[in-house]
C-alpha cells in the first residue's frame, strides 16, 4: 500500500502578527450618530489602554486567506477517519446544525420568561426522559456541561446523600481501567480514593468485597472500561456495594457501545453521565462545547442539581424549590446548543437506529481486531465492545514505539489514534472506529497498519523519521510541552 497523504499545494503561512503594515484596515467603521466623545469621559483612566503593542493590522483579503489557510491545515472529523479510542469521533449528522440553527433556538435568551421559552423547555424535559429510558434511570438533570462535569456532579450528589442521612462516608473505589478523570472528580466532590487492579481485563467481584466496608460511599467505574472490555460481573459487583450501603456509578462515556441494548439501570448502576458531545454525535474537541447530562436512581433524585424542568399539564417550567439539592452546577441551564444536536438525533435515529448504531460500532471495533492482532500485541484477546486496545511490543524489538507508528500513520493520511492510553497497557494504542465509517474506509486503515508493522521490520528508520509528507517534520514535543510558547512578542 503506498501512503496517500500527498504533499500538493501547501501553502506557507506566517502568524497573522508577521503580516502587520501600517497602511492597511480590514474593517470600516461608520461614524456614530451620537457624536464623538473622548474615551476617558465615559471611562475610568486606569481601565483605558494607551496602544496594544504589535497588534495587527492586515486588511480583509489577508485576514480572510490567513484563516482559511490555518483551516485547511486542520484535520476534523469531515475531513476523514479519526480513530481516537476513547473519545468516540463519529461524524455529526448536518441535519442536527441544521436545527440547531433554527431561530427559536439559536435566538433563544435564558432571561427570557418561561411563557417565551416553552419550546426550549419541552425539548429539555423530553431529552431528559430519552436519556432517562435509555439507560434505565429515574431522573435526569442536563445541567452539566461536560463529562467529567457530570461525574463531579455524581459525586457531590452521593456525598449530599451521605451527609443527609447523617452519616458522611470517606472513600470511593475505583478500579485502575477506569477513565483517567474518575479520580479526580471523586477527590474534589472530598472523597479518598481506594484503587484495585483488573483481573484479565475487567473488574473481579472478589477484589471488590476485599475493600468494600461502611466506609466507603460507592464504587466508581467505566463499563464498558477503558479497555474496551464489558464488565461482566457487574451485577455481583453491584450486589456487594449495596449490600454496605454504598452507590454504584458508571461513568457513561461509552456509553456508544450498550445504547439501544442494554441498560446500565438494570445492572444496578445508580449513577451514571452521558457525553452528549460523543454518543449522541454532537461536535467536539478543541474545548467543547460539551455537555455531560447526569442520570440518577430514585434515591439520589432530591440532591439533583436546580433548577429542574417539571411538566403541569401541558406548561413547563423550572422548579427551584429543592431544599436538598446540590445547587447550581452551571449558569442557566446546560449547553442548549449541544442539547438540540442530541435531542435531533436520538429522534432521527429512534430506538431501532440507536440499536443499530452501537451494533455497528461494536463490529467495526471487532473488525479492526481481527484483522491486526496478528500484527500487533493484543494483550486481551476477547472480544471487545466499541474499541480495542493494542501495543508496540512485536515493534519494540526494532525501537520502533508506539509514538513512532502514529507518526508515520499520518503519512498514509489518517490521523493517529490514541496512544499510551489506558495506562496499564504500556505502549497503547487504542482504536475506536464508531459506527459511522466504512468498511472500505476500514480496510485501508488496516492496510496501513499492517504496512507500518511490516515497515517496522524491513525499515525502521523510515517509521523512526515519520511523518515525511508533511508540512513539518518530527516536532520536539517534550521542549513544546515543557516550553510552551504561547504569546508572541515582535
Amino acid at each position: 500500500m503506498k501512503p496517500d497523504a500527498a504533499r500538493g499545494l501547501t501553502m506557507e503561512e506566517p502568524l497573522i502578527f508577521e503580516k502587520t503594515a501600517e497602511t492597511r484596515r480590514g474593517i470600516s467603521i461608520p461614524k456614530s450618530d451620537a457624536g464623538e466623545v473622548a474615551p476617558e469621559d465615559v471611562i475610568p483612566r486606569e481601565f483605558l489602554r494607551e496602544d496594544i503593542p504589535g497588534f495587527p493590522s492586515v486588511s480583509e483579503m489577508e485576514t480572510v486567506r490567513h484563516f482559511v489557510r490555518l483551516s485547511q491545515w486542520n484535520f476534523g472529523v469531515d475531513t476523514g477517519f479519526y480513530p481516537l479510542g476513547s473519545c468516540t469521533m463519529k461524524y455529526n449528522p448536518k441535519i442536527n446544525e441544521d436545527i440547531a440553527r433554527l431561530s427559536g433556538f439559536s435566538n433563544v435568551h435564558p432571561y427570557q420568561p418561561e411563557e417565551l421559552s416553552q419550546g426550549a423547555l419541552r425539548l429539555m424535559y423530553e431529552l431528559e426522559g430519552f436519556l432517562g429510558e435509555i439507560s434505565g434511570m429515574d431522573a435526569v438533570t442536563l445541567q452539566p456541561a461536560a463529562g467529567a462535569h457530570g461525574e463531579l456532579c455524581g459525586m457531590l450528589m452521593i456525598a449530599a446523600y451521605f451527609k443527609d442521612k447523617g452519616r458522611p462516608r470517606k472513600k470511593v473505589i475505583i478500579p485502575d481501567t477506569a477513565h483517567g478523570t474518575n479520580p479526580a472528580s471523586s477527590a474534589l466532590a472530598g472523597f479518598s480514593i481506594v484503587s484495585i487492579e483488573e483481573s484479565k481485563g475487567v473488574i473481579a467481584p472478589e477484589a471488590v468485597e476485599l475493600v468494600m466496608d461502611e466506609d466507603t460511599a460507592a464504587l466508581m467505574l467505566t463499563n464498558p472500561n477503558t479497555l474496551g472490555l464489558f464488565e461482566k460481573h457487574i451485577k455481583e459487583i453491584a450486589d456487594i456495594v449495596h449490600k454496605r450501603g454504598g452507590f454504584i456509578y458508571c461513568d457513561g462515556a461509552n456509553l456508544n457501545a450498550l445504547m439501544g441494548i442494554a441498560k446500565l439501570g438494570n445492572m444496578g448502576v445508580d449513577v451514571i453521565q452521558f457525553n452528549l458531545h460523543k454518543t449522541f454525535s454532537t461536535p467536539h474537541g478543541g474545548g467543547g462545547p460539551g455537555s455531560g447530562p447526569v442520570g440518577v436512581k430514585k434515591a439520589l433524585e432530591p440532591y439533583l442539581p436546580k433548577p429542574r424542568i417539571i411538566k403541569k399539564g401541558r406548561r413547563f417550567s423550572l422548579d427551584y424549590n429543592r431544599p436538598k439539592s446540590i445547587g447550581r452546577l452551571k449558569a442557566f441551564y446546560g449547553n442548549f446548543g449541544i442539547m438540540v444536536r442530541a435531542y435531533s438525533y436520538i429522534r432521527a435515529l429512534g430506538p431501532d437506529g440507536l440499536k443499530k448504531a452501537t451494533e455497528m460500532a461494536v463490529l467495526n471495533a471487532n473488525y479492526i481486531k481481527e484483522k491486526l492482532k496478528g500484527h500487533y500485541y493484543l494483550p486481551y484477546n476477547q472480544i471487545c465492545m466499541h474499541e480495542s486496545v493494542f501495543s508496540d511490543k512485536f515493534q519494540s524489538k526494532n525501537n520502533v514505539h508506539t509514538l513512532d507508528i502514529a507518526k508515520r500513520l499520518i503519512d498514509y493520511g489518517f490521523h493517529p489514534p490514541t496512544i499510551y492510553f489506558p495506562l496499564i497497557v504500556p505502549g497503547a494504542i487504542m482504536i475506536e472506529p464508531t459506527e459511522t465509517e466504512t468498511k472500505e474506509t476500514l480496510d485501508r486503515f488496516i492496510d496501513a497498519m499492517i504496512n507500518i508493522s511490516k515497515e517496522a521490520d524491513e525499515k525502521p528508520d523510515m517509521v523512526r523519521d515519520a511523518p515525511q509528507n508533511t508540512r513539518l517534520g518530527r516536532l520536539d514535543e517534550v521542549k513544546a510541552a515543557r516550553n510552551p510558547v504561547l504569546r508572541w512578542k515582535g
